[in-house]
């Protein structure tokens, strides 16, 4: 009788999922991989082609949705989801730091500023790194020389760091392919980043690895969502995934490995780019204030006292569906401009079918020849969702839940190994945690 209650007792904690066996975080390992630009509404198709992620799905949680932050770009995302805050918080609000060019009120974005001036909030890897634990990022954003990263193969490779020169030893790169990084297609990277995450994988077992992958930003910018290049461009990167998970095994980590796949925005097509330097200068308003389009969005910096004459040259202009000013900044996640010069002056939001373009020349709005795909409109709109999805280690099977936002990434992924993130705006997902 003892027997049988002894059975029993073990089969309900297998069927709530908690009999995981209790290994140390330093024997385990956490993979997160962004998929960028993967929209939410394309892994809802049945028939696209990505088994590998449906595999995971099977074994794992799935959100069916994901809300994403303020400006939904690559590089503010990314951020909110290592450091479980908003851009009002971590500061990053384009691909790069926003700083003055030098004229007046023009702005560049500079990608190669270090971590650790850009970023303002502590990030999980920080944690990580501080508890003794073994980080590494493949092409992940916004990690230019982060001190809480043991193992890089930045998004610009260098021949004398440590993962390339055993890379190069090994022959799994060439020092011309270093050397002419940069200029080599999209999918060709994306096939050398996978290389080098599972180099890493295999060699290092890092209890944490970022992974960020291109392929599909780019197509789908180039050619737009909802189209059949972007259909190759999901599967390419299902093959990817299947390639990590692969290394995994042959590292001996498939029973102690939880992978985490996302995506950092969903996409939009569009037909129409509006202009809004060329409505600037028309306005007379060209040294006084500049635009820095984001696709669905646009940042507009100039000096306070300007703001008013500014706001009103996009009121009621063609593909322009809202001006937004500080005050409802909080609402929508971003830091106030009297306190961070990150942030704009004005905000401009593109209705659907438009996007912000870059041009200096020509009518205030100007139709392409083809249809594109942009991102950077607001979060509430539904197409900018993005995929969630857990597996493995420590992960409920079966667990669907309808909505997560990627500030709760981070202190979900701290959960699992062990550290502990404080004062953030997300939660641990417990919901999908077997403990």
């Amino acid at each position: 009788m003892r027997f049988h209650k002894v059975a029993l007792a073990a089969v309900s904690l297998l069927c709530a999922g908690a009999a995981l066996p209790q290994t140390s975080p330093r024997d385990r390992m956490v993979v997160l991989i962004s998929l960028d630009g993967f929209p939410a509404y394309a892994l809802e198709d049945p028939n696209l082609p990505v088994p590998t992620l449906r595999k995971l799905i099977a074994e794992g949680a799935l959100a069916r949705r994901m809300t994403t932050v303020n400006p939904t770009v690559t590089w503010p995302n990314h951020t909110a989801m290592v450091t479980g805050v908003s851009p009002a918080r971590h500061g990053v609000l384009a691909n790069g730091a926003i700083v003055r060019d030098g004229t007046g009120q023009h702005r560049k974005v500079e990608p190669w500023i270090t971590k650790d001036k850009m970023v303002r909030a502590v990030t999980l890897y920080d944690l990580a790194h501080r508890a003794g634990l073994k980080t590494a990022q493949v092409d992940w954003v916004a990690i230019h020389k982060a001190p809480g990263i043991t193992f890089a193969f930045p998004e610009v490779p260098s021949a004398d760091g440590l993962i390339e020169r055993e890379m190069l030893g090994s022959g799994m790169v060439s020092s011309a392919d270093i050397g002419q990084f940069g200029k080599k297609i999209i999918v060709w990277r994306d096939e050398v980043w996978t290389n080098a995450a599972a180099h890493i994988i295999r060699a290092h077992k890092p209890n944490l690895l970022l992974f960020h992958l291109l392929t599909l930003d780019s197509t789908h910018h180039t050619y737009g969502p909802r189209t059949l290049a972007g259909t190759v461009g999901m599967a390419f990167l299902d093959a990817q995934v299947k390639r990590v998970l692969d290394a995994i095994r042959e590292a001996g980590m498939a029973d102690k490995s939880t992978v985490v796949v996302v995506s950092d925005h969903g996409f939009k097509s569009y037909t129409k780019q509006i202009q809004p330097a060329v409505m600037l200068e028309a306005a007379g308003l060209g040294d006084k204030a500049f635009a820095l389009p984001e696709g669905g969005s646009a940042l507009v910096y100039c000096e306070r006292g300007d703001a008013a004459a500014v706001a009103k040259v996009f009121e009621n202009a063609e593909g322009v569906d809202r001006v937004a000013d500080p005050r409802e900044y909080a609402a929508l996640g971003l830091p106030d401009p009297d306190k961070d010069p990150q942030s704009p002056r004005v905000l401009l939001f593109a209705k659907s079918g438009y996007a912000f373009g870059g041009g200096r020349t020509g009518g205030n709005v100007v139709t392409r020849p083809t249809q594109g795909g942009g991102h950077g409109y607001a979060s509430s709109d539904p197409e900018m969702d993005a995929i969630f999805i857990a597996s493995g280690y420590g992960i409920r099977k079966g667990t669907v839940v309808d909505r997560v936002r990627n500030i709760d990434i981070a202190p979900t992924l701290a959960s699992l190994l062990g550290v502990r993130m404080e004062n953030v705006d997300g939660r641990a997902l417990r919901e999908i945690l077997t403990q």
